[in-house]
């Protein structure tokens, strides 16, 4: 009998059952934001998308990662269903370019496995048969893991990058390792060696980056949760794009203060990088932060009594109307509900960002990639990967790191980047706020430009910047949190009147990862999620 009608739309929608990892939380179902009354249907990616491939795949493939696992525990959802159904929508979505290889063989394997445990009684673990979508920067071992370039496609790397195997250990399995800007080096994943991703609500549109597979696969329903990795906006910016949450956790100087574990992942800067959970609601986000840390989640807190920051110079300034619009209306939601906010700019932070930021990332990718390489068990040279990076933009910022000095780099990481974290820091302190609230791009997604121009315009007006133009505009409000190691969330905010989602971001003291992932449960109970794609 066929899954969906042995279970019915309803039951299946609001499982909830009695796994460990979902006890203390109850999945939130938080009311879906409306698009404007004018909106006019995005652009359809081509083939059967409206039906995902079979009749009630799509009922299945909207379950979140609270519902999936406890189905599959409960026995009201075969794991092995589920994963099919996943695996169908990703074939007959594949014109999205959101993966780069799908695990099929082995994530039905695993399915079985699930099935035959739960069938003999024993013990399932907590994430058993959920299904993850993996950035192809992070590590599995003996399977695809790209960077998203050319010189690695055959590349089988000899480990498992420790986060992504704290999540298998706990039942999860790997259902496609997803396409993203080739090197992590970008914010659009427009990658010119293994294809564009393109956004679900509009596959004219960027699906943001670097980890747009991973975003443009969760929007699509090809999987429930994803991991990512984040440099300086990489989860959250193409969170924003597509309608969905992400965690960028604490890195601070790498030591306890990381949240996270860091090898086996793809680098730009052991300084920088930090891997990160992604879904389609902050609860999802929550839960898989939880089973990465060995924590109860984090549970919803009472919006009443939180302190937010209004940063208006440089994080509000110069942005797209339609952004402008969604975001203050989603504060006075906020505030009507209780948030106090405080106007309060964070003086400083763009030019300490500004004199921190880059040198970092170009010049520790010099030096991190090499050790990445050889750790991993491959043959190749960083010489070797340069030589067939096949982007024109990443070629750029290649040419760019060969003029980061030791000098400048070494100013950067004792002059400006402390600069940064003490601003930050100060200006928690001095407030009282619990985090500072900014859009998360000031754009929705751009158009595709398959020319690498770079260009991009607010309202109608050029930005500056020549070929880095677009990068510098969508990770203007990502870049300097990121810098200063403190962690962030990413929500959505709304929808424009063409279908595009607008997203939030919440910044929050070092280690405050908890209560930022408890404040965006209850925001996401009052601003609610987006719409799926309409056509997918």
């Amino acid at each position: 009998m066929d899954t969906t009608s042995r279970i019915g739309r309803r039951r299946l929608l609001h499982a909830t059952g009695a796994a460990s990892l979902t006890a203390s939380i109850a999945p939130l179902r938080p009311a879906r934001a409306a698009p404007d009354a004018d909106a006019q249907p995005a652009a359809a990616p081509p083939g059967d998308a409206g039906s995902g491939g079979r009749s009630g795949d799509r009922m299945i493939a909207e379950l979140g990662v609270a519902q999936a696992v406890a189905a599959i525990r409960n026995g009201e959802l075969k794991a092995e269903d589920y994963v099919g159904a996943l695996l169908r929508r990703a074939e007959t979505l594949k014109a999205l370019n959101a993966c780069i290889s799908v695990n099929t063989d082995e994530a039905l394997q695993a399915a079985r496995a699930v099935d035959q445990a739960r069938a003999s009684g024993q013990p399932l673990p907590p994430l058993a048969g959920l299904p993850l979508l993996v950035k192809d920067n992070i590590n599995y071992a003996g399977h695809p893991t790209t960077a998203g370039t050319w010189a690695l496609r055959e590349f089988r790397p000899t480990d498992t990058a420790p986060v992504l195997q704290i999540l298998l250990a706990k039942g999860a399995l790997v259902l496609a390792k997803t396409n993203m800007h080739e090197l992590a080096l970008g914010t659009t994943s427009s990658n010119a060696g293994f294809g564009f991703a393109k956004n679900p609500y509009d596959i004219s549109r960027v699906a943001g980056g670097s980890s747009g597979g991973s975003a443009a696969a969760l929007a699509a329903r090809i999987g429930p949760a994803a991991l990512g990795s984040d440099t300086g906006g990489s989860l959250r910016i193409p969170s924003s794009f597509c309608g969905g949450t992400a965690l960028r956790p604490s890195v601070g100087n790498g030591g306890a203060e990381r949240r996270y574990p860091s090898g086996g992942i793809a680098p730009i800067s052991h300084t920088r990088d930090t891997v990160g959970p992604m879904a389609r609601t902050m609860a999802d986000v929550a839960l898989l932060d939880a089973a990465i840390v060995g924590s109860a989640p984090a549970g919803p807190t009472a919006l009443r009594g939180v302190v937010l920051a209004l940063p208006r110079r440089y994080f509000w300034e110069n942005l797209d109307d339609e952004v402008a619009r969604i975001c203050t209306a989603a504060v006075e939601r906020l505030r009507d509900v209780g948030v106090r906010f405080i106007e309060a700019d964070l003086d400083g932070v763009p030019e300490a960002n500004a004199l921190a930021a880059f040198p970092i990332a170009l010049y520790e990718i010099g030096e991190d990639f090499p050790r990445y390489l050889a750790a991993s068990g491959s043959n190749l040279s960083w010489a070797d990967v340069q030589g067939q990076v096949k982007s024109p933009d990443v070629q750029g910022d290649l040419t760019a790191a060969q003029g980061v000095t030791c000098e400048i780099y070494e100013r950067a990481m004792q002059v400006y980047r402390p600069r940064l974290q003490q601003l930050y820091a100060e200006y928690f302190r001095r407030l009282g706020v619990d985090g500072v609230i900014c859009p998360t791009v000031p754009v929705p997604a751009p158009l595709i430009d398959p020319s690498f121009s770079g260009a991009i315009a607010i309202n109608g007006h050029p930005q500056p910047g020549g070929p880095a133009a677009e990068f510098a505009v969508t990770i203007r409000n990502t870049d300097a949190n990121s810098v200063a190691g403190i962690p962030s969330i990413a929500f959505p905010a709304g929808i424009t009147r063409s279908g595009l989602p607008v997203g939030l971001e919440l910044d929050g003291p070092l280690g405050s990862d908890q209560r930022l992932l408890s404040i965006g449960l209850a925001v996401e109970a009052v601003l609610g999620s987006v719409p799926p794609p309409p056509n997918i």
